[in-house]
């Protein structure tokens, strides 16, 4: 069975939402899930998951939240080569920029991407966890 390590930031609860979905989508995929915030684990315990989903909205110029996020992500993303990895956010203003920049950026560190990353506009609708759910499906079976 595969394992997926979900790590997310989240300051409204947008983003957390998503992951809890994203983790649905997972299990009844038949793997394990784990659902951490970013603080909770370190980067070399997240690079032994056989998959990763990363969660983060776009905070101030259209960028990963700088305090938490980024340096962690900023850590892993050397090491992202060939490991599924599927990105989900919130944002609420930009259009999604952020996410088209982070996709850019994971696949230039040679993660196998799935999807091009689901930006949600502001907080997840019935639509958008579906979306989620089917996200931790897919990323389950890259993984699986």
């Amino acid at each position: 069975m595969a394992k997926i390590a979900i790590i997310y930031w989240t300051g409204t609860g947008n983003t957390r939402e998503m992951a809890e979905a994203a983790a649905r989508g997972v299990r009844a995929a038949g793997c394990e899930a784990r659902l951490a915030e970013v603080e909770e684990i370190r980067a070399e315990e997240a690079l032994g998951y056989d998959g990763l989903m990363f969660g983060c909205p776009a905070m101030g110029d259209e960028v990963l939240e700088e305090s938490a996020y980024e340096p962690f992500f900023a850590e892993v993303e050397g090491q992202l080569r060939d490991k599924p990895v599927a990105l989900f956010g919130s944002y609420g203003w930009g259009g999604g920029a952020w996410m088209r920049d982070w996709a850019e950026r994971t696949r230039k560190a040679g993660a196998r991407l799935c999807g091009e990353g689901l930006a949600v506009e502001n907080a997840p609708d019935d639509a958008a966890l579906a979306a989620c759910e089917k996200l931790g499906r897919d990323l389950a079976a890259m993984a699986g």
